[in-house]
């Protein structure tokens, strides 16, 4: 008689659900199953409430870090909250995408574990591994909306899903119905800055999409730069010729991180850290 048979045989079948049961923190059971305990949901919302509990006067010099793809890099996410917390004078840190590997909420759960450590609000923006399998909605419960934005100071923030391929190219994604109108307004705020995963140069965003998306920051005004992940390598560039200017970030595995500072009409600074 197996040993299993021989549980179930004398009525020992409790202990063993018993066991099972006390791991379940530890398991997960469906990858499609984004529930989260409260306290890890609506992050967008909760820090953008942080945010403005820590006002920036309108003509003050906005300093934030800014970071990509963590993935399953949570040693190194401890390491990057151990160096932010020491720089002087941050407002905000913005993680640009692939928050997760495989699109699990209890990823996102694990990297939230870390970056709450931070001294400052964090916000991030969809990447395309946070939109594998039922990632989307996972995205959308533990941190919110794909698309939004938010003055902080003199600054405009919009951060935009560009993760074209996801959605088989579509022509939707990037929703330029959406962003124009954002990029039109600057809601009181003196300069804005935009943030996606998907760099428009990248093969993952809809080429279709590409130049009117190049288009749309060519002629919105106050913008200072715009701002990617998912190269995992940081780069300061014009590859449009257009004088719009692109920023890329390191992933959290290459150790390094930017640290932004903005002021003026579209005056900027870029200094790198490694950690």
């Amino acid at each position: 008689m197996s040993p299993l048979f021989k549980l179930w045989h004398w009525g020992r079948v409790a202990p063993v659900a018993a066991l099972l049961l006390t791991g379940c923190d530890r398991l997960e059971f469906s990858p499609n199953d984004h529930r989260v305990p409260e306290e890890f949901t609506d992050l967008t919302q909760k820090n953008l409430a942080r945010l403005q509990a820590r006002p920036l006067a309108a003509a003050d010099t906005l300093r934030f870090v800014f970071t990509g793809d963590s993935q399953q890099f949570y040693d190194e996410a401890e390491a990057l909250v151990a160096s932010v917390n020491q720089q002087p004078g941050i407002a905000l840190l913005l993680v640009a995408g692939d928050i997760s590997d495989f699109g699990l909420a209890r990823e996102m759960r694990w990297v939230d574990e870390k970056l709450r450590k931070l001294t400052v609000p964090y916000l991030t923006v969809v990447g395309n591994h946070d939109l594998v399998g039922n990632g989307r909605a996972a995205y959308q419960h533990v941190f919110g909306a794909l698309n939004y934005s938010f003055v902080y100071g003199d600054t405009k923030f919009i951060l935009v899903d560009t993760n074209g391929r996801e959605y088989n190219f579509n022509g939707q994604v990037p929703d330029l119905g959406w962003l124009r109108p954002q990029l039109a307004t600057l809601d009181g705020a003196r300069r804005q800055v935009v943030v996606s995963h998907v760099p428009p140069t990248n093969s993952d965003f809809d080429p279709a999409l590409r130049l009117p998306y190049a288009q749309a920051l060519r002629d919105a005004p106050g913008l200072v730069f715009e701002m990617n992940g998912h190269n995992h390598q940081s780069t300061i560039g014009q590859p449009f010729n257009d004088g719009v200017t692109y920023v890329n970030s390191s992933a959290f595995s290459e150790r390094r991180y930017m640290v932004v500072t903005v002021w003026g009409d579209r005056e900027f600074r870029i200094k790198q850290v490694a950690f």
